[in-house]
């Protein structure tokens, strides 16, 4: 039986760089980064004291051909992959906190029936809903 998600991938085109936007922009924790076979960096990161590790993987890589890579990059660098959703406890803070921090944004906060919700995006085009959940009854 299953029993949780442990780790999601997201593609990036520079290791490096998303490294330092996950850690030194969103505050991320650094989890892992360390080298492996083949010259793969196993690089993961995730918001403070969660157990779910979002895993950096870089497009180009010897798990995907370099026809898909291409694929990819263009669809990413298009913002078509919305991976996943993280929470905030303060929607209009943390917008205004990381837009002053150069966080790409597709609109100011707003109001939905689950909560506040905005949605951002980081340099590699993938983009996530933050959101401040409402109590629903």
């Amino acid at each position: 039986m299953i029993t949780k998600l442990s780790h999601s991938t997201i593609y990036v085109t520079d290791q490096d760089a998303a490294k330092d936007f996950y850690v030194n922009t969103l505050g991320f924790e650094l989890k892992h980064d360390f080298p492996m076979e083949n010259n793969f960096r196993w690089l993961t990161v995730s918001p403070k004291g969660q157990d779910i590790e979002l895993i950096l993987l870089p497009v180009d890589n010897s798990f995907i051909s370099k026809e898909n890579a291409e694929k990819i990059k263009q669809l990413s660098g298009d913002g078509v992959f919305g991976p996943g959703a993280f929470v905030t406890n303060n929607c209009k803070a943390t917008y205004e906190e990381l837009k002053a921090k150069g966080v790409k944004f597709k609109g100011e906060p707003k109001e939905q029936f689950y909560g506040t919700e905005m949605v951002m995006q980081d340099p590699f085009g993938n983009w996530f809903s933050v959101v401040e959940p409402k109590e629903m009854k």
